[in-house]
């Protein structure tokens, strides 16, 4: 809700929608910027603590931005700050709630469909969130859609964080060693290399989905191409925690971005928009079970005190290059097409693919799974 939100109520103040491209702009690249250092925050001080500080900290920054979006004679740079400060102080929600499921359950299956069970809810919410705020700001302005926002921001933390399972999750209170971040673990940033392949696949797909809508004079198709990947993407995150499978993590991310990568390369080979259409939905089928995969990964191979911080990497990764790749993607539909933008970043993601760290990857499930794989 929350980027569409400001981007509606900045562009109905200033009547400019580079002005209000710009927010946008400022919101994301401080929520990307921000991100470890929030997820280290509620690694070391617990969730309670640290959510509750930074939800109120965005809620005042979405309330603070209404305000003066109903105001004259604003200077322009104000609407880029507390676009900042939305974006710096945006709780990360998403890695918090799988810390939660890590507590709630057991290693393997039953933690693979906790994970699939989120990520299936968290496609929809990407979904429903856009076509609710649009329904507020319409049926009454959008400084109330930033209301709105802030109200749910707060209410949903607070509804989180209250709760038992939440609760016990304190933090370390001295904050994860060197030694147990991230980035220090053996393999983990070759597995964020593989997933800017997976990220850039989703910007490009997100871009190509309206582009290829107007070419066919359909641009009324563009939500329901869109709503096609976002659908296989919930499918195929339902079907992952469904199938036991036996593949050690190491191998299911390399099929899944191998996968990903050549239905990118064969959606770019069709032209009619109900095959298309069909092919979004199979580019979608991949990308919940990877997100889920690259989540497991980091349950799997970084110590609990980093495990938030981890899970957040995990998004910035793909985030990363979902925003790069939209920004690329731009330029190439505009002198080539929307087919050749796929092909690209299909090319892209399976050249990625083989950096998966499979020895590193190996070390770290319990032999059981060793054998298995084999």
């Amino acid at each position: 809700m929350g980027g569409l939100a400001l981007l509606l109520a900045v562009q109905d103040s200033t009547g400019s929608y580079t002005q209000a491209g710009f927010a946008t702009a400022v919101f994301g690249i401080a929520n990307v910027v921000a991100a470890p250092w929030r997820a280290r925050a509620v690694d070391r001080f617990g969730q309670r603590i640290a959510l509750t500080a930074m939800a109120s900290g965005q809620a005042s920054g979405f309330i603070a931005l209404a305000l003066i979006t109903e105001a004259e004679g604003v200077v322009d740079a104000w609407f880029l700050i507390l676009s900042a400060v939305i974006g710096l102080a945006s709780p990360p929600l998403g890695a918090a709630m799988r810390m939660i499921w890590a507590s709630l359950t057991t290693a393997g299956d039953q933690r693979t469909k906790a994970f699939s069970v989120d990520a299936v809810c968290e496609e929809l919410l990407f979904v429903a969130g856009p076509v609710v705020i649009t329904a507020v700001v319409v049926a009454s302005s959008p400084s109330t859609g930033l209301w709105v926002t802030a109200a749910a921001v707060s209410l949903g933390t607070a509804a989180m964080t209250s709760s038992a399972s939440s609760r016990t999750l304190r933090g370390t209170g001295g904050g994860a060693a060197r030694g147990d971040r991230p980035l220090r673990q053996p393999g983990f940033a070759r597995v964020l290399i593989v997933l800017l392949g997976v990220g850039g696949v989703l910007g490009v797909a997100e871009i190509a989905a309206p582009a290829a809508a107007a070419q066919h004079d359909a641009v009324a198709a563009s939500g329901w191409l869109l709503a096609a990947f976002a659908g296989g993407s919930a499918l195929g995150g339902f079907l992952y925690g469904q199938l036991n499978l036996k593949a050690g993590i190491g191998k299911r991310l390399f099929a899944l971005c191998l996968g990903m990568g050549f239905a990118a390369v064969l959606v770019s080979q069709l032209d009619t928009l109900g095959l298309f259409a069909a092919g979004l939905a199979l580019v979608g089928l991949f990308l919940a079970p990877s997100l889920i995969t690259g989540y497991l990964i980091a349950d799997t191979v970084v110590p609990e005190s980093g495990r938030t911080e981890a899970s957040t990497w995990i998004n910035t990764s793909v985030n990363l290059g979902a925003s790069l790749a939209s920004a690329a993607a731009g330029i190439v539909i505009d002198g080539s097409g929307a087919w050749l933008a796929l092909l690209l970043v299909g090319a892209i993601a399976l050249v990625l693919a083989p950096a998966v760290p499979f020895t590193q990857l190996r070390k770290t499930e319990p032999p059981a799974a060793h054998a298995l794989d084999r």
